[in-house]
Order: C-alpha cells, then sequence, then structure tokens
C-alpha cells in the first residue's frame, strides 16, 4: 500500500510549466474547435465539444491539479477574454465543473502504462464534466432562472433534451475526442515527454489516491463545487452578474478568431522551446559530470 511519502510531487518551475503547457495546448485546441462547424437536428446540436484527450493526457502523465486548472483557464483566456467574451460568474460554473472533472480523472490512474486505468479515467472525466453541465442546465430551467425554448411551459421535457445531449458529447466527443486519443497517447508519452521537464515518469508506486490522500473528502469536496458550479450559474442568469464584453469578432470580423489562436500557438511553441532547451541543458551536466 502506498503512503503519502510516495506522493509525486513536483518543483514549483516544473508545477509552472505543466500549467502553462496545459492552458496553451488546450487553449490552442478550443480555437480549433471553434471553427469546426455544428450541425443541428432540431433543438439538438452535434458538435465537437472539446479536444479532451489533451488535459486528460497532462492530467494522468503530470500534476493532475495544474494541468487541470490550467487548461480551464486556457479555455477562458483564450477562447472568451482575447475574443472580448468573459461571461462573469457564467465562467465560473465552466472552470470549476472541467477543473474538477479533469482532476479526478487524473487521480483515477495509478499506472500510466495501464490501458484499462488509462481508458476508465477518460471516460470518467467526460462523464463527471457533462453530468454537472447537465444538472445545472436542468435546475436553471427548474428553478426559473432561464426559460426552455424548445417547448415551453413544459420544463419537464429539459430532461429528455439535456439527457439527449449529455449522451451525444458522451458518445461522441467523449469516445472519438477523448477515450482513445488518450489511451493511444498516454502509454506512447509516458517516459518520453517527463524528461523534457527534468522529471521524472509517475510509476504505480506515485500516489494521487483518491481514497489514501484525500478520501471522503474528495467527494465532499466535489459535492460543494459542483453546487458552487450551479450557484455562480444561477446568479448569472438572475442578472447579479459582471460581465465583460468588448465583442472583437463583431468589431473585426471573424478572422479576429485567428488572433487568438496565433498567441495560443505561440506561448505553446515557447513552452515546448524551453522544455527543449531544459532537457539539452541537463543532459549535457550529466554527461559532464560522468566525464569528470
Amino acid at each position: 500500500m502506498g503512503t503519502l511519502e510516495n506522493r509525486y510531487t513536483l518543483t514549483q518551475s516544473q508545477k509552472m510549466m505543466v500549467f502553462i503547457l496545459s492552458m496553451s495546448l488546450y487553449g490552442l485546441s478550443n480555437m480549433i474547435t471553434e471553427l469546426v462547424p455544428s450541425a443541428y437536428l432540431g433543438p439538438i446540436e452535434f458538435s465537437i465539444e472539446y479536444f479532451a484527450f489533451i488535459p486528460l493526457t497532462l492530467c494522468i502523465l503530470f500534476h493532475p491539479l495544474y494541468a487541470a486548472i490550467g487548461a480551464s483557464l486556457g479555455e477562458v483566456i483564450f477562447g472568451e477574454i482575447m475574443l472580448g467574451q468573459f461571461g462573469g460568474f457564467g465562467e465560473l460554473e465552466k472552470f470549476i465543473a472541467f477543473s474538477l472533472a479533469m482532476y479526478v480523472a487524473g487521480t483515477f490512474v495509478r499506472d500510466p502504462r495501464n490501458r484499462k486505468q488509462v481508458a476508465i479515467a477518460a471516460i470518467l472525466g467526460v462523464i463527471i464534466h457533462q453530468a454537472i453541465s447537465t444538472m445545472v442546465d436542468i435546475l436553471k430551467v427548474w428553478v426559473g432562472v432561464e426559460e426552455l425554448e424548445a417547448v415551453p411551459g413544459l420544463a419537464e421535457s429539459v430532461v429528455v433534451i439535456e439527457g439527449f445531449s449529455f449522451l451525444n458529447d458522451v458518445l461522441f466527443s467523449g469516445i472519438l475526442f477523448a477515450l482513445l486519443p488518450t489511451v493511444y497517447l498516454v502509454p506512447r508519452l509516458y517516459g518520453k515527454i517527463e524528461p523534457l521537464l527534468g522529471m521524472k515518469p509517475r510509476d504505480r508506486n506515485d500516489r494521487y489516491s483518491l481514497t489514501e490522500i484525500i478520501g471522503p473528502r474528495l467527494i465532499v469536496t466535489g459535492i460543494l463545487l459542483a453546487a458552487s458550479a450551479f450557484l455562480f450559474e444561477f446568479l448569472s442568469e438572475a442578472g447579479f452578474n459582471v460581465e465583460w464584453e468588448a465583442d472583437f469578432l463583431e468589431m473585426f470580423g471573424d478572422w479576429f478568431i485567428y488572433v487568438s489562436l496565433g498567441v495560443a500557438l505561440i506561448v505553446a511553441v515557447i513552452t515546448i522551446a524551453v522544455m527543449l532547451n531544459k532537457k539539452k541543458n541537463t543532459t549535457n551536466n550529466e554527461k559532464e559530470e560522468k566525464a569528470s
């Protein structure tokens, strides 16, 4: 059995690199999904929800907390603020739900080489995120802070519509853009990408255990965070909100989305370049030590 002494630790610089890498890569992918058109069947939207395999892979290989928060912040910065669209409390709901889901998925995996664990974690992360979002959307209609445009006056129908949307997101985006890529990438990147940050790969003795480290507190914390997500969304829909909107897309045209995409790409490239340079310096130092 693992103990707290086995807990996987990183230096502050490594945590920052994981955070920035996750923020830039997921922010970049979020911009790409904005460019992919959606298809509609009545009130149901078929679209690429997100490329969740990016934060899932980073949460499993590195530190789940910093990778999860970095990805969520990347969506807010590159997908909202840089486009002049910040929804205030409404964005906090998304931030909390996505961070919590990715963190739980990352802590679930003991051995990144175990494809079964990786697969369960990937689909678990998507299910948690979509479940929180679905419950928030249903409660907004039931509480009365938002009207259901599809079937006015019939609040119960939101369960069917949101339930179908939940299944669509889990089975479509969850499998194609979370489960399959994550199961493919994690075992192949394991042991190869960690040295770029000057760190050793996680092994089965390194603990981010849900039961051994956090135990019931994670469940309680998760429930409180999910409730907070609804509270912030409720305040947003009820008008108690602080929004910032410049709407650069409306001002400059749809091409402005490429500005945000370009900035995210530059940050990602710089981060990877720093990682490669750090690995090169580490390798040279090791050779010098052996030579002496």
